[in-house]
């Protein structure tokens, strides 16, 4: 309804479970290493516990797209379950044939001999076996057991059969009973995810509104944004119903920016007269105010269902009130109609500013290349790729086209982005600082603040930058001697590291180089994978205190 008056082309905070709208905070890309450090644990139990809305499908989901080809997975999305309708439900999700023989119903067993069979057959073949099981706060104690007797399929060398459970917070308390002790014992890796910060907030309203085609600065002004996270607790699904209500209420009164005072009624209408809400303005004001803006919105929602437009669709939020009619142009008074204007003439500037100087930025990477080496203190050869040069002194580059601010924030180190205009037309830009509302730009040699919103209109995920390699001995001849080499930085590296070079209680003795990595990779937050690629190293230089140039907060 309020789409196209906003400037979008879909509705960005709809509830629904579009992949395109995925969002991943750094408190969910650590979630995410969990459960895929699970995968490597030999087995036993992986708990992932959230409030509801959290974002716990969606990580569940970025799992489920990431999981290896040779890994076998079962979902089970109903826990509410009796032990023997489990495990039927097991095996009809790995697909494995099951039955009673004889007189009588079927019994436990019936299911638990072929899927013992099934997974002693696939891990011969190499293959991996997941079971996960949503809403699992919901599982019965007795049910609850018959997992933990299922982890007990196993070889020599490790268990068969890797369980995740995915629940609200309850589920950790279930787990604490004394009678789960065992179970409990039995998780090798847990995670709560919490809510969105205030950074992240903002963050995730812009992302939708721009993947749902928003170009510009927000439709929120700074004092809507902090009502909204305030109202939301910082919750994904709260923010979509509390953000998709404000647009709304602003789409029914002409203002083309949503301020505190309608974020408050929004919330009033979508969660209930809550202390957040009332204390934006007067209750009666703020109650009287609900009644016109719920007639409007139904006014506005019966003129769309009939195709006919309503006369302030299109217009400016001025002319737009005036047309609307007296009573309308009566719940906007003058000072918030100069306040909308003002705002959006500042928007408009900004972006025209940004646009100006996006034309003196320069064309050619080298030359962009050449002036981030400048703060590593590196001069590539003017005639050679900056690339092919660098190694030489030390350097290796980085390059990504899916980056996101929150690793370039983790990373901290200057880097070039790729910059797109609206005609498709390239152009490098050096990053030199980053805080939660602006970036820092070198441009023409002189440090320029970017909104990170007029960003997001010209950059989409292309990130380079350089890191310091390991310090190696120059007579090492050959790749499998620098590997090698390499290899044994990395363990004196990580031996310095507390949490990190000593197993964690209960680990298997003889814990190798490869484990350790596993633990620092979770420990950043990273996709573990136990290999110390460009990402971990950088990481490691950060956390090691190796001299490398940092961005301005």
């Amino acid at each position: 309804m309020y789409a196209s008056f906003f400037g979008l082309s879909q509705d960005p905070f709809s509830i629904a479970p579009d992949p395109r709208y995925l969002f991943m905070s750094e408190r969910h890309r650590e979630a995410l290493a969990h459960l895929l450090y699970g995968l490597g644990g030999g087995g036993g139990f992986v708990l992932l516990t959230g409030e509801i809305g959290t974002g716990k499908t969606t990580v569940c989901r970025c799992f489920l797209e990431q999981i290896p080809a040779d890994c076998n997975v079962a979902y089970i999305f109903n826990p509410k379950l009796t032990v023997g309708e489990l495990l039927q439900s097991v095996c009809d999700e790995f697909g494995i044939p099951h039955g009673h023989n004889g007189p009588g119903e079927e019994t436990a067993k019936d299911c638990i001999d072929p899927l013992n069979a099934f997974l002693l057959r696939t891990h011969a073949a190499g293959q991996h076996n997941v079971l996960i099981i949503d809403e699992a706060q919901n599982l019965s104690a007795d049910v609850l057991e018959q997992l933990r007797l299922l982890t007990n399929l196993e070889t020599n060398e490790r268990k068969l059969l890797q369980i995740i459970l995915i629940g609200q917070p309850e589920l950790r308390t279930l787990l604490a009973r004394p009678e789960l002790e065992q179970l409990a014992q039995r998780v090798i890796a847990r995670f709560h995810l919490d809510a969105l910060s205030l950074a992240e907030t903002e963050h995730y309203i812009a992302h939708r509104l721009a993947i749902g085609g928003r170009h510009g600065a927000l439709p929120f002004d700074r004092a809507a944004l902090q009502l909204v996270h305030r109202m939301t607790h910082g919750v994904p699904r709260r923010i979509n119903l509390l953000c998709g209500r404000a647009l709304l209420g602003a789409y029914a009164t002409g203002q083309s920016v949503v301020d505190r005072k309608i974020v408050a009624k929004a919330g009033t209408e979508v969660f209930g007269d809550l202390p957040a809400a009332r204390s934006a303005g007067h209750p009666k004001a703020v109650a009287a105010g609900l009644g016109l803006v719920a007639g409007v919105a139904l006014l506005a929602g019966l003129g769309w269902a009939m195709g006919v437009k309503l006369p302030w669709t299109g217009a400016s939020p001025t002319a737009a009130s005036s047309a609307a009619g007296p009573h309308i142009a009566a719940a906007r008074p003058a000072a918030s109609q100069a306040s909308a204007a003002l705002a959006a003439t500042a928007t408009a500037a900004a972006t025209d500013h940004f646009a100006d100087l996006f034309t003196t930025l320069p064309r050619a990477e080298d030359a962009a290349w050449r002036a981030l080496a400048a703060d590593w203190k590196a001069t590539p050869d003017a005639a050679a790729d900056p690339c092919e040069a660098l190694p030489a002194q030390g350097l290796q580059c980085f390059r990504s086209t899916r980056t996101s601010l929150a690793l370039i924030r983790q990373l901290d180190r200057p880097g070039l982005l790729t910059l797109t205009d609206a005609q498709g037309r390239p152009a490098y830009a050096l990053l030199r600082g980053l805080d939660a509302r602006n970036a820092t730009l070198l441009v023409n040699g002189q440090p320029r603040a970017v909104p990170l919103a007029t960003l997001a209109l010209y950059w989409r995920g292309e990130y380079a930058t350089l890191w310091r390699t390991p310090p190696l001995d120059d007579r090492l001849k050959g790749e499998k001697a620098r590997a090698a080499a390499t290899a044994q930085w990395v363990s004196q590296q990580l031996a310095t590291l507390p949490g990190v070079a000593t197993p964690a209680s209960g680990a298997a003795a003889g814990d190798s180089p490869r484990e350790r990595i596993y633990r620092f990779q979770l420990a950043q937050g990273l996709v573990p994978d136990g290999q110390a690629g460009p990402i971990t190293l950088m990481l490691l230089n950060r956390a090691t205190g190796v001299a490398e140039p940092q961005l301005q907060k």
